[in-house]
């Protein structure tokens, strides 16, 4: 099954983490020369106690990736756990898993990676340090929100159905909710998909983890003190949050916001979601696309007559320089993460299974934009500057200056 594949990857944060992010570097620490090393082991260097406090770290991390197994062996209906395996107990979810025998054989490579990044990630969606990167990239969407709807009352906006592309995390799909939308949000990486349903659904408290965001890299630090940075997740308890407003909505909130776990292009491009949403949102999300003529295909087809697109984000495209043999190799593996109802949908050729792929200058875009059905009725570029999971006190820095667009479906 592709979910336990996943949650065995999520699974194994610890034992994977120790062994490459502290064990590797031991190893490679005693290797310098006799002298060097024990010169680095002495104040004010003190190297070997540095890489304890980062497996403490890593311990710490370790409990918010337990925490999404559970909910996640939970969401997917899988066999409760089985006796002799060893489980602790987690508030808020009915039970977490620590590697037992069913959740210790080989681990994707790309899977533990991917497993590394979301725990990383959380720095970004759900801390009050990534505050900044959230007003940058999910304020300005919400705000064109409001203004479109500007004449519908707070209180009705739940009769305005949103959907979410590449909903990650969850958080832009818990802010939109919170405005008083009705929501959907998408996502493809089960990664991210467990990781959402627990952050959102399964959280008891505002601060409830630990985060330790840059202890996987060891370059450009100032000080080991800043490699070591805690932050505190989530900054807000999402279900507080929303209870707190239910009285002010026609609809309460818990009812407007759902998530669903499928490739864009074949899910939304099926004539059931036709013309059923008044607004779709994409926030760094397009260049995810192997061909992005599927992905305005898809808005387009989803979209209400008269609705609006609203997208920010820069053009780093994924699959650039990837052979069609590598493609092919995606859309296999995409094949077999799908359930049996998400493989029978569509084509061979779409979503992240297109085995083609082309890369679009800012002006293509727009131009396909609008001769897919669009008009494009505000467009800024290089007006807004972000980083994507920034560490501010790091030497090294990327900066994106995406577009903002909001393009109207004729």
């Amino acid at each position: 099954m592709p979910t336990k594949q996943i949650l065995t990857s999520t699974s194994r944060y610890r034992d994977q983490a120790h062994y490459h992010i502290t064990h590797k570097r031991r190893q490679a620490f005693y290797a310098l020369p006799q002298k060097h090393w024990q010169m680095l082991s002495a104040p004010p260097f003190n190297i070997l106690d540095r890489l304890n406090r980062i497996d403490d770290a890593i311990e710490k991390n370790a409990v918010i990736a337990d925490a999404f197994v559970s909910s996640g062996v939970a969401m997917y209906d899988l066999e409760p756990p089985s006796a002799g395996q060893h489980y602790t107990h987690v508030q808020g979810h009915p039970f977490s898993t620590r590697p037992g025998s069913e959740w210790q054989g080989p681990v994707n490579p790309i899977d533990q990676e991917k497993a590394h990044s979301t725990v990383k990630q959380l720095y970004r969606d759900w801390s009050a340090e990534g505050a900044a990167e959230r007003r940058a990239c999910f304020e300005p969407v919400v705000n064109a929100l409001n203004d479109e709807y500007t004449n519908i009352p707070i209180a009705q906006r739940g009769n305005v159905k949103v959907l979410v592309p590449g909903a990650g995390l969850g958080r832009s799909v818990f802010e939109i909710n919170r405005a008083g939308y009705t929501v959907e949000g998408n996502e493809i990486s089960y990664h991210q998909i467990i990781a959402s349903n627990y952050m959102l659904n399964f959280t008891t408290e505002a601060g409830q983890f630990e985060l330790h965001p840059w202890i996987h890299g060891f370059s450009n630090h100032l000080s080991r003190d800043d490699q070591l940075q805690m932050v505190r997740i989530p900054d807000v308890h999402p279900q507080t949050a929303l209870q707190s407003i239910a009285s002010q909505t026609d609809v309460h909130p818990f009812e407007r916001m759902s998530f669903s776990s499928a490739d864009f292009c074949v899910a939304y491009k099926e004539e059931a979601e036709r013309e059923a949403f008044n607004a779709v949102t994409t926030i760094f999300f397009i260049d995810t696309a192997p061909n992005v003529v599927n992905y305005v295909e898809t808005v387009h087809n989803c979209l209400k007559k008269g609705g609006v697109w609203i997208n920010l984000g820069p053009l780093k495209w994924h699959f650039e320089n990837s052979t069609p043999s590598e493609k092919e190799n995606e859309r296999a593996n995409e094949r077999k993460k799908g359930s049996a109802n998400e493989r029978k949908k569509g084509s061979d050729n779409e979503g992240v299974g297109d085995p083609g792929s082309v890369e679009l200058t800012e002006e293509e875009v727009m131009a396909l934009v609008q001769a897919s059905g669009f008009v494009i009725e505000k467009h800024e570029t290089m007006h807004i500057s972000t980083g994507y999971i920034g560490n501010a006190k790091s030497m090294w820095e990327s900066v994106y200056h995406p577009s903002f667009w909001v393009a109207r479906k004729q």
